[in-house]
């Protein structure tokens, strides 16, 4: 039985990608913000799916030092259950912010969580990954388009825009993926963003200001329900392997920003090890 990790696991699209795996017969170890809603979560799957192999785990994984806790725990579980293999890791984890707000390390917080948290926990995963020759899947979004990054002031303290450093995170999430696969394609990893389209989710909700919350109250009605998108991530995990590429939507590949470049995946790659004080897949 191939084992998955899921982050954001408790709703929208992590639930309902857990859902689609579940179904197809993957062991799925869930992780939420949440310690209640993953009980929660954890126990509707088990009545849902009799028979089904779910865990769930928390932890804020803003934080880093969460993301290593939680890292070593799911390590100890994949070691003694899966032989050490994990097939795959979705970082589906992400937040959206109407204020400047800062982490513990002082990093702004969509780009602490969108990308530097999937960063950190495809770091600690990584042998697991290698064991599995497993994939690790971004979630992540078509507004990456007409984006740079902003190198002088990654973290926006100058002037915030939220809408902005949101785009910028999610345009992260290809860059990271395109240095994963080159550097670890030799290992049998593979590296892939999804593109969930416009999906009815409690994102805009989720610690936003009465503004935020009200235009997406309005937008989200014309998002799909969160199952449509779940398609892709088990089409990416069920390919023997997928034809090559990079960005799915609606289980095709689809077109991407042409600031996604080598390049820059580098850039962002080596300042990501800067950012969390670690050497991608060395242990430490």
């Amino acid at each position: 039985m191939d084992t998955v990790i899921v982050t954001g696991a408790t709703s929208g699209i992590g639930l309902a990608v857990t859902r689609a795996l579940l179904k197809r017969g993957y062991r799925v170890l869930g992780v939420g913000r949440c310690e209640k809603n993953c009980k929660t979560a954890e126990s509707e799957l088990e009545k849902e799916y009799p028979g089904a192999n779910v865990r769930y785990y928390y932890g804020d994984l803003m934080q880093q030092r969460e993301v290593k806790r939680l890292s070593e725990t799911l390590r100890r579980e994949i070691d003694g259950h899966c032989e050490g293999k994990l097939y795959a890791l979705i970082n589906n984890a992400g937040c959206a912010r109407s204020w400047y707000a800062t982490t513990e390390e002082g990093y702004e917080q969509q780009f602490a969580l969108n990308h530097l948290a999937g960063f950190l926990l495809a770091h600690y995963m990584l042998p697991c990954l290698k064991k599995g020759r497993g994939l690790i899947v971004m979630t992540g979004s078509g507004s990456h388009r007409h984006m740079k990054v902003r190198w002088d002031d990654i973290m926006f303290e100058k002037r915030y825009h939220p809408l902005l450093a949101y785009k910028q995170s999610k345009l992260c999430n290809l860059l990271f993926a395109v240095a994963l696969n080159k550097r670890f394609s030799n290992d049998g990893i593979r590296a892939y963003v999804v593109d969930p389209g416009l999906v009815k989710t409690d994102i805009g909700f989720k610690d936003t200001g009465r503004l935020v919350r009200f235009v997406w109250s309005m937008r989200r009605r014309r998002g799909a329900m969160p199952q449509v998108p779940a398609k892709t991530y088990a089409f990416l995990l069920d390919a023997e392997p997928p034809e090559g590429g990079l960005y799915y939507r609606q289980c095709k590949q689809a077109g991407y920003s042409r600031c996604v470049t080598e390049k820059d995946a580098d850039r962002l790659f080596e300042l990501s090890e800067h950012l969390t004080g670690v050497v991608f897949g060395k242990e430490t």
